[in-house]
């Protein structure tokens, strides 16, 4: 089949030369030509036709013409019966027929056939479906077979009842019933209450020697003629028969050493003329072809999902690669200038300003990052929704510009919940950037808060009996079109062009409802607007009350004494340098038993410990743990960029600074945490042995 594509001509192909087909189409295609299996491919607006060597006997005469042909002009007799089928597949959805009648033209005349067969969507790189994928298998044959099977059942039933009620017929009714229990393919045998064989047909014969080398004789008790393993299986099949019940059953029966398919057996009684059961019967079908199809089936459909995931997984890296290059770009640009000599104070501050302002972006950036995967660390507390979008208003108004008008529309009564303030100002912050470009930067801005009973179900999560706090958002922009709305909450998925958007606002917004315990709805129309609403269980505490002022940052350490936690040599080493600088003493360890070490030699002369977060052996957070046991009163400052343990647990009551800090941010959080200060202001001094 490979040689007969690449000799075809794809000039009128809706498909093009096959070095033009993109990745996706490619890789299925690959997958297909590499399979037993029936299959083929349908790509692009014309749904161009491929398929491997195992789907040519589907086909019939249509091969090789079908081959880059349009696959409604190829099926066109049976287009209205899978139509709604490909129109599914195409809006994204798999779907499964089993058995499916089609009434085909493929040898020349029309013929009833049967198919059970899947199509699953292809998606481009981008995430738009570009094409269908179908693995099939014609069932025709079988579905025949098991309608004569059931006519002929239907027959024996029919029969069965006529013997009963007119003795005059029973002998030649008895020959029809047997006749046509020697015509079926089907094994079938009868037995007694006593388990032994009182008919069978010679399909059964046949079968029984092809798995078990053995000719079965009437008298024989049927389960003693199966292995010790399979005879009490058999025995309780035949057992359930002769109790009455009718059934169908699906087992692994033979000798491995010649033949052990799987079955279909099919159980039903035997009864006399007064209804007594006086034996059972059943017949079976060889179904190790099916299953040997379903397994090759769902191990196609599975690896095609892993290589859709590995394109998922490149988009993601390929995203974070390019804007943190971006970024490094500035800094490095940045830092060059910046060893130029003679250079001006002026233009030596906006450097500097440069590099500050791009270490907050990346900052920012990772943190989005970490919230859609919900790593972010929290710091919740309780606090009012409807306070929040009230101090935030007026900052919107610069934000989103004056041509939107903004109203909310926020209840007498408060609205508590417990989340982090600030993940929840920036996901509101996010949303109204979101509004203002989808309005053009003209138009309306709609927030409200309200108190709701419950949570509807969500991306097939079920609905959530409450209460929460729904905060929506809705603007009167262009609207989200429907094949985008799966989407949107992706990591790096935008409809903005290259430099006007990262991707990760509404991502932040995803990551952070869900890791609070909520969720987020949208519901948008094309042309009229997009309403974002944000669910957060509700929190029947109190607000907690500001706790006050910040502290000033400290200009002078005056002699704080600081132990540092780092292993990372090279940012240990800077805060050391950094807190030197400030006017503090301070000892560096590299990991937790050291800084336990030096605590035992002498704790009193610490004030404060400022430890990292993920470290080799004990965590930051087992650290500071073992420390407020032992020594209850040294505080503790945390820092990290990223833990997962955080993400789960949260801080266990300690402060945290966020990676990449700035020196202000070190030097308030110390100030905060140590103060007042532990130990007496008469050893404030550095002391003699204290190190730089």
């Amino acid at each position: 089949m490979g040689a007969l594509m690449r000799a075809h001509d794809w000039s009128a192909s809706p498909l093009g030369p096959p070095e033009s087909w993109p990745a996706p189409l490619q890789m299925t295609v690959s997958l297909m030509l590499g399979s037993a299996f029936p299959m083929f491919v349908a790509w692009g607006p014309g749904l161009g036709f491929l398929y491997n060597d195992a789907y040519i006997d589907v086909l019939g005469r249509k091969h090789p013409s079908a081959l880059g042909g349009r696959f409604r002009e190829i099926w066109e007799e049976i287009w209205s019966d899978v139509e709604p089928l490909v129109q599914r597949a195409m809006a994204g959805e798999a779907t499964f027929s089993e058995d499916l009648p089609l009434r085909m033209q493929r040898k020349g005349f029309e013929e009833d056939t049967w198919f059970t067969f899947s199509y699953s969507p292809v998606r481009e790189q981008d995430g738009t479906v570009g094409g269908m994928f179908c693995a099939c298998t014609e069932t025709t044959a079988r579905v025949r077979a098991q309608a004569e099977l059931q006519r002929r059942e239907h027959e024996l039933r029919a029969l069965n009842a006529t013997l009963e009620e007119q003795d005059t017929e029973r002998t030649a009714q008895l020959k029809l019933y047997a006749d046509i229990i020697q015509a079926s393919a089907a094994p079938i045998c009868a037995f007694d209450t006593g388990f032994r064989l009182i008919a069978f047909n010679q399909a059964h014969s046949d079968e029984f020697y092809r798995i078990f080398g053995h000719r079965v004789q009437l008298g024989e008790v049927f389960p003693d003629l199966f292995p010790p393993d399979q005879a009490p299986v058999i025995r309780g099949f035949m057992t359930r028969a002769l109790a009455g019940e009718t059934y169908i059953v699906t087992e692994e029966f033979g000798d491995p050493t010649l033949a052990k398919p799987y079955w279909e057996v099919s159980y039903a009684p035997l009864r006399d003329a007064g209804g007594g059961i006086v034996g059972a019967f059943h017949y079976a079908r060889d179904i190790s072809a099916r299953l040997r199809a379903e397994a090759e089936l769902a191990a196609t459909q599975d690896t095609l999902r892993q290589s859709q995931k590995l394109e998922s997984i490149g988009q993601l890296t390929g995203g974070v690669a390019h804007d943190f290059n971006n970024l490094l770009t500035v800094i490095r640009s940045s830092a060059d200038l910046l060893k130029r000599p003679d250079l001006p104070s002026a233009r030596r501050e906006r450097y500097i300003a440069a590099i500050s302002d791009t270490v907050d972006r990346a900052s920012k950036l990772t943190a989005q990052l970490l919230a859609f995967a919900r790593r972010q660390a929290l710091q919740p507390k309780v606090f009012d929704a409807c306070e929040s979008v009230r101090a935030l208003s007026d900052m919107m108004v610069t934000l989103i510009g004056s041509r939107i008008g903004i109203v909310t529309d926020l209840p007498a009564q408060a609205c508590s919940v417990n989340a982090d303030p600030s993940q929840f100002d920036t996901a509101l912050v996010n949303m109204a950037v979101n509004a203002r470009d989808a309005m053009g930067g003209e138009g309306r801005l709609t927030i409200s808060v309200r108190v709701v009973d419950a949570m509807p179900a969500v991306r097939a999560h079920p609905a959530a009996q409450g209460p929460f706090v729904a905060v929506a958002i809705s603007d009167t922009g262009s609207g989200i079109p429907e094949e985008h709305l799966a989407q949107i909450f992706e990591p790096f998925f935008t409809t903005k062009v290259i430099g006007q958007g990262t991707g990760l606002g509404l991502s932040q917004v995803f990551g952070f409802t869900k890791q609070s315990g909520g969720e987020v709805l949208v519901e948008s129309v094309l042309g009229q607007g997009t309403t974002f609403t944000l669910y957060l269980p509700r929190a029947l505490d109190a607000v907690q009350a500001a706790s006050g002022l910040e502290p000033e940052p400290l200009i002078d350490g005056h002699g704080t004494y600081v132990l540092v936690v780092e292993d990372n040599a090279a940012v240990g080493t800077f805060a050391v340098q950094t807190l030197n600088d400030l006017g503090y003493q301070s000892v560096l360890t590299s990991n937790a038993l050291e800084a336990l070490a030096e605590l035992t030699k002498d704790a009193d002369r610490f004030d404060v410990v400022f430890s990292d977060v993920v470290m080799p052996g004990m965590d930051g957070i087992e650290l500071a743990r073992r420390i407020r046991d032992a020594y209850p009163g040294l505080p503790v400052l945390l820092a990290s960029g990223y833990s997962h343990v955080l993400a789960q647990t949260g801080t266990a009551g300690f402060d945290l600074l966020h990676k990449p800090y700035s020196i202000e941010q070190l030097s308030r959080l110390l100030r905060k945490v140590a103060n007042p200060p532990r130990r007496d202001p008469s050893r404030s001094g550095r002391r003699a042995d204290a190190p730089r």
